[in-house]
């Protein structure tokens, strides 16, 4: 049965890290602690005090003064790994955890996972080719030497590099090594461990390199690992869930996120608050829990891009550089019904192309094909629609050979409808109002991909009001957009009431905007 040995990175709350302790090794797990030099002593000895009759605790020899992006966090968790090899001789898998690291499994089932598969679990992609690396330095972390901290030592750190650039003193990467770069936040094997503390024993030239190489902790294990160990037995993943903002920083999570992080198929997760205490009791208690049956959506990332998504700068209103002197022409007159319910709009579309001789088109900057004619290619692909979208919608104008065309759009298309109106066309908006009850809710968070069928009722419950809101905001957004000279049309309103919105609408007379407004289960779901 596998048992883990954490290598615990800490820096600060000693009243956390003893409590993880704790928690982690009453399940029949081991802790290896390394405490950051730099930190106080009274809070180090705070912490060896209260776990020092625990046998299942060990401490790194050293206390190494710990700097971002320098080889000390490397050094830290050697020391950590060397000191845990030795006091737990029957641990089977080390992992690596800082002091905000929080289970979101119980270790029964983290026991589990690890003995149905014989592999070690880390990060490790291309170092030059894969775009990990979104800003910054890339090659320059590895063919210059960084003997300086850029964020205690910033003007030395940089005169350093200028100076090595300036006079071309690039070294060269070991031949040997593929360089890889990934999350630190890794899961090996013993024999995996031992076979990385013999390598760099034997070979103090690949840790020179590597000691002046800039943020080496994501890049050493993750370069050592699959140089040593057959790919085949690497899984190319963490373990431990985390997630980054549009910035750069790590995702914190709190007292709400419960659901979201037991539902991702992560054994640890990064970065709990310190002050999220519901969360972290709950989600101590859950490690040591019988619990092994948990429902896996895995929808966090999407989950968290949507929810903070909203309202942020992302949209773009004004016409690519390609566009600024497209038109869908003067004398054409664009009619476009906007509707989050497509199937209700399609219902619309249909009767008209039934009941006269307008042309309509379904959702042709959402979906493929939506009675769409061939347009010599740029029909064919739904990013050449919405990138050419005036040239489109001309070219439909001239297909057709009519001056007048009715279109569908999402609510969610708020800068399309703004580019069509501010174009020298023509163009009439129809709002198909629609109501949405907890079960089309539901359906919709599954069809936009920012849940899973398994996630629970209680998260369900949470997310219905948001999305909710969402929609209906959409609705207003395109309200305050086109003003008093938006139709609408609507299930509670009468027939005869619908029927006049539509007429002005599609310029057709009230017979056959009474025969659409009748249409058999328009506004059905």
């Amino acid at each position: 049965m596998a048992r883990i040995a954490f290598i615990l990175l800490a820096h600060k709350d000693p009243a956390g890290v003893i409590a993880q302790a704790e928690r982690l090794t009453e399940a029949g797990d081991f802790v290896a602690i390394h405490f950051d030099g730099r930190s106080p002593t009274p809070d180090f000895e705070r912490i060896r005090t209260a776990l020092s009759a625990n046998s299942r605790v060990c401490f790194a020899r050293r206390r190494i003064k710990c700097g971002w992006g320098g080889w000390s966090l490397v050094a830290a968790t050697l020391a950590a790994v060397r000191a845990a090899t030795q006091a737990f001789p029957t641990a089977t898998h080390f992992y690596m955890l800082s002091g905000d690291c929080m289970p979101t499994k119980s270790a029964r089932y983290a026991h589990d996972f690890l003995d149905a598969n014989d592999v070690d679990y880390i990060e490790n992609v291309d170092f030059f080719n894969s775009g990990w690396i979104k800003t910054g330095f890339r090659d320059e972390r590895l063919i210059y030497r960084h003997w300086f901290n850029e964020r205690r030592q910033k003007k030395l750190f940089y005169i350093s590099y200028e100076i090595q650039r300036r006079l071309g003193l690039t070294r060269t990467v070991p031949a040997e090594l593929d360089i890889r770069i990934g999350s630190q936040w890794w899961c090996l094997r013993r024999q995996t461990i031992e076979s990385v503390l013999n390598f760099v024993d034997s070979r103090p030239d690949i840790i020179r390199f590597f000691s002046t190489t800039w943020i080496p902790d994501e890049t050493f294990f993750q370069t050592l690992v699959p140089h040593i160990i057959p790919r085949g037995q690497i899984r190319n993943r963490t373990l431990t869930f985390l997630m980054f903002t549009d910035y750069g920083m790590p995702v914190t999570f709190y007292n709400d996120h419960y659901d979201l992080l037991i539902g991702q198929d992560y054994l640890f997760a990064r970065k709990i608050s310190a002050e999220a205490l519901d969360l972290r009791e709950r989600l101590g208690a859950l490690w040591n829990s019988d619990e092994t049956s948990f429902a896996i959506s895995n929808e966090g990332r999407g989950l968290y891009r949507f929810l903070t998504g909203r309202g942020r700068a992302g949209r773009r209103f004004a016409p690519r550089f390609w566009e600024k002197d497209s038109s869908v022409g003067r004398q054409n007159q664009l009619m476009i019904v906007v509707c989050k319910k497509w199937h209700v709009a399609k219902r619309l579309t249909a009767g008209i192309r039934a009941r006269s001789d307008l042309p309509a088109v379904d959702f042709l900057f959402n979906e493929s094909g939506s009675h769409l004619p061939d347009l010599g290619g740029i029909d064919r692909s739904l990013s050449k629609l919405q990138r050419h979208r005036r040239a489109a919608v001309r070219m439909l104008f001239e297909h057709y050979g009519k001056s007048r065309l009715v279109i569908c759009l999402d609510t969610s298309n708020l800068e399309l409808v703004r580019d069509f109106m501010a174009d020298k066309s023509n163009t009439r908006i129809l709002l198909i109002d629609s109501d949405f009850d907890d079960d089309y809710l539901r359906g919709h968070l599954q069809r936009v991909g920012l849940v899973g069928e398994t996630i629970s009722d209680s998260a369900y419950r949470r997310l219905i009001p948001i999305m909710r809101a969402d929609l209906q905001h959409e609705a207003e957004l395109l309200s305050d957009l086109v003003g008093p000279a938006l139709f609408q049309i609507s299930r509670y309103k009468s027939d005869l009431e619908n029927a006049e919105q539509l007429s002005g609408f599609l310029g057709v007379d009230n017979k056959v905007a009474l025969e659409l407004a009748q249409t058999t289960d328009l506004f059905r779901d």
